[in-house]
């Protein structure tokens, strides 16, 4: 009861009633095709990717991949998620993995879908995916040119960045590379009011980065756990849901019973509400010559079912697919109170 009762409150201070919200202001949303307010009738996907390049920060070019292949190969997934209605696809593909705005805005034309792009670097996997100038400027500088992405578009375009991603190596202390980029995408939340998601895995390196964040009066709320699923210890995600972060259940394109047991943990205790759920799935590889791709159906197709078999009602639902996503990529400046 205490539970549902948690998840209703969190709807109404949120939802929306024949199309009109009960707050005075809609959350606002920026996609591929600018800012706009979100309704919460509309689904999302909330990490996923359409292409990757591991090839290393001072190897990558776009140059290799050509734009008509990797959309003919990749539509056909994408397709697919007509048949739910789904709305949103965040592609969490940061800059120097593969990140290509001008073929996520031809692949947003041609799906229909509001794809989501983000700014920030990603310093998993020993800083390989970080530029040699970014390793010796500060993290005043990283967010100055962050911001700018916000403010003037990316790589000359007129696209602009729905978030922030970045990435860590799963340690605490943090490395002072990684100390670094937490700090650029706090000052470049308070200026943009994007999100931070950030790569983390397990919780040891979450709070770290939260009480890093915290000294530079960003909140827990605007910042997502992302490969949140990584994590064993079920008391971990009782203390991060008190802060207020975002937990990202990220990993439904590869391992559902692991995450059904996590969103069931999550209903139990009453923090439901904090959930995200995505399938991390995809993607085109421009190193492979044979694509393996993973779709993005499995919380449609199984995920949602199982819930059902579990008395998960359409609400809870809809908080998991609707309501958490819009408020968590919506943009705010969420200082410490």
């Amino acid at each position: 009861m205490e539970s549902s009762i948690k998840i209703c409150i969190s709807i109404l201070s949120f939802a929306i009633i024949n199309g009109c919200t009960l707050t005075s202001k809609k959350p606002i949303i920026q996609d591929l095709t600018g800012k706009h307010p979100v309704t919460l009738g509309q689904i999302w996907l909330s990490h996923e990717h359409i292409l990757v390049d591991f090839i290393g920060a001072d190897s990558i070019a776009s140059s290799d991949w050509n734009h008509a292949v990797v959309i003919d190969e990749m539509t056909p997934y994408l397709e697919e998620l007509r048949q739910f209605n789904v709305s949103y696809f965040v592609d969490a593909t940061p800059n120097y993995l593969g990140r290509d705005v001008l073929l996520l805005e031809k692949i947003a034309k041609k799906s229909g879908l509001k794809i989501l792009t983000n700014t920030g670097l990603y310093g998993a996997r020993n800083n390989q995916f970080i530029p040699d100038f970014a390793k010796t400027m500060s993290a005043k500088e990283l967010s100055h040119m962050w911001i700018k992405e916000y403010e003037d578009g990316i790589d000359g375009s007129s696209i602009r960045p729905g978030f922030i991603k970045i990435g860590i190596d799963n340690t605490d202390p943090l490395s002072p590379m990684h100390r670094k980029l937490v700090a650029a995408a706090a000052l470049t939340h308070l200026k943009t009011g994007l999100t931070i998601a950030s790569h983390t895995g397990e919780a040891k390196g979450l709070w770290p980065q939260l009480a890093l964040l915290k000294s530079l009066n960003v909140s827990p709320e605007a910042f997502i756990w992302v490969h949140a699923q990584a994590e064993t210890k079920p008391e971990e995600y009782l203390k991060a849901a008190s802060t207020g972060c975002w937990i990202s259940l990220d990993g439904l394109g590869w391992e559902l019973d692991k995450h059904l047991e996590k969103i069931l943990f999550a209903k139990r205790n009453g923090f439901l509400n904090r959930i995200l759920i995505a399938h991390d799935a995809g993607w085109y590889d421009p190193q492979k010559d044979k694509q393996s791709i993973q779709g993005y159906t499995n919380i449609f197709s199984k995920l949602i079912p199982a819930l059902k078999e579990k008395n998960f009602t359409d609400e809870e639902i809809k908080l998991l697919l609707t309501i958490n996503p819009s408020r968590a990529f919506s943009i705010k400046i969420r200082n410490v109170e």
